[in-house]
């Protein structure tokens, strides 16, 4: 209570009086959010220099030649496994930010302040409950923002490095869901909408073990539909070859591939180990729908703003229920 306390001795403090309670009553969790950057972030920094040039030694004196990537080089090596592991875990923890995010809001930024009345006791001295909400909102968002853009800028650097080097390994791709996500904006739209998500989840529950278990499958729920429809928010091109020649070359994000028939019809990959579905013809070439490298860009600006107005809407609907329930206008 003694947070709130200094909130109602300070009634023309404004956003700065609110701001610092907020700060008091989560300081754990800025902590939390500081320690999972500065992990990601040494992982990252670790991966583009040292332990990258550790790795590239180790990876071409197994038997490469000159350098050139071929099946003789030597993927087992110590500094190459310490190497993929800061690598792994530096992008990991950018993806798995939201679902956190999600979790922590609805539980501890808004269901437990609703559950134990704490909430209720600061709308009845100097904080609306609109304010109090936006406070709630912004406060986390810059926090978040700042992190997750270090992050990414950190991340794309080890990526450039990782890229002209080991391009020809196969071992990590662009279009990887992980690494997609932890090179460019998209990444920062997740964590945002993880806050709103749970948020929202907050205000809907009012409990705080509730919001954890509701927001960890909504938010979890609404990544795997974004990873599903990622390869769709952008015309994709598309690849032929004979039936003599096989299946075109993966050279970019898959988005369907099969075969051709005779009248043109396209026969999708699964039909072609089936009779159920096959048109009774034999197929003359093979086509692949594919998005190339130069499409990284356009897909991660349809997810961003994709994810960005569901983000907004979320949060409208956060202020109209809170309203609803207070009667608050302002």
């Amino acid at each position: 209570m003694t947070a709130l306390t200094t909130t109602a001795s300070r009634p023309r403090g404004g956003p700065r009086g609110l701001t610092w309670t907020l700060l008091r009553l989560h300081t754990a969790a800025v902590w939390f959010w500081a320690l999972l950057v500065a992990v990601a972030a040494g992982c990252l920094l670790w991966a583009a220099v040292p332990g990258g040039d550790a790795a590239w030694t180790a990876y071409t004196s197994g038997g490469c030649d000159n350098g050139v990537v071929d099946e003789g080089c030597n993927l087992n090596a110590p500094a190459i496994e310490l190497y993929g592991t800061a690598m792994y875990l530096g992008s990991a923890i950018i993806n798995i930010a939201p679902l956190l995010i999600a979790i922590w809001a609805g539980a501890a930024l808004i269901g437990r302040e609703l559950e134990n009345g704490t909430a209720k006791l600061a709308w009845t001295q100097s904080v609306t409950p609109a304010r109090w909400l936006a406070a709630k909102l912004a406060l986390p968002a810059g926090l978040l923002t700042a992190g997750t853009l270090l992050l990414v800028q950190l991340h794309r650097i080890m990526w450039q490095a990782h890229d002209s080097r080991w391009k020809g390994a196969g071992v990590w791709q662009w279009h990887d869901s992980q690494i997609l996500i932890s090179n460019g904006p998209v990444a920062v739209a997740h964590v945002l909408l993880g806050l709103a998500v749970g948020v929202l989840i907050g205000l809907l529950t009012r409990r705080s073990l509730a919001s954890m278990g509701y927001g960890f499958f909504t938010m979890g729920g609404l990544l795997y539909a974004l990873e599903l429809v990622r390869p769709h928010l952008w015309p994709a091109k598309t690849a032929t070859n004979p039936a003599a020649t096989g299946q075109p070359p993966y050279i970019g994000m898959t988005v369907e591939e099969g075969g051709i028939t005779p009248g043109g019809d396209r026969v999708p990959d699964l039909c072609l180990m089936s009779t159920d579905c096959m048109p009774g013809e034999d197929v003359v070439g093979y086509y692949r729908d594919y998005h190339p490298a130069s499409h990284f860009w356009p897909l991660q600006l349809v997810e961003t703003g994709v994810v960005l107005a569901v983000t907004a809407v979320l949060v409208v609907l956060s202020f109209r229920l809170l309203r609803r329930r207070t009667g608050d206008a302002s």
